[in-house]
């Protein structure tokens, strides 16, 4: 789909058509990143002591969440999605706007796209999109 460094720009019809599907993938992705974040001590401690034949029988576990993971944040970023927060779902869809790019901003947990901000803004300068958006 869309390469590294190569930045697709979405309408704010693309991005809501696209919204189901991407809200699907996410929450796979925040659900298995969770599952990662609580278990990578255990892992760490086998990966610490591998060169004394160290293991632990998450091994194979870890390894099932982490493909799983990275399946689903692959298929978001290969549909030109950028990943902003893997707790919380965060994500932006880049949009051109007024001659420049700014994202539209959804998080997982929210019906419908409805908050825009500029790209150095981050999620704190998050707005409520206008009639200007279409």
């Amino acid at each position: 789909m869309y390469e590294e460094g190569e930045q697709r720009t979405f309408t704010l019809s693309e991005a809501r058509t696209l919204l189901p599907t991407v809200s699907l993938l996410m929450s796979r992705v925040v659900r298995e990143h969770g599952i990662l974040s609580s278990i990578a001590e255990e892992v760490e401690r086998a990966r610490a002591n591998a060169n004394i034949d160290g293991g632990t029988p998450i091994g194979a576990a870890y390894l099932t969440h982490l493909m799983r993971f990275s399946e689903a944040a692959g298929r978001v970023q290969s549909l030109g999605v950028l990943i902003k927060d893997l707790k919380t779902g965060l994500i932006d869809f880049p949009y051109e706007y007024d001659g420049r790019i700014i994202y539209l901003c959804w998080r997982l947990g929210e019906d419908d796209i409805e908050w825009w901000h500029e790209i150095e803004a981050g999620f704190a300068g998050r707005q409520r999109l206008t009639d200007d958006f279409s």
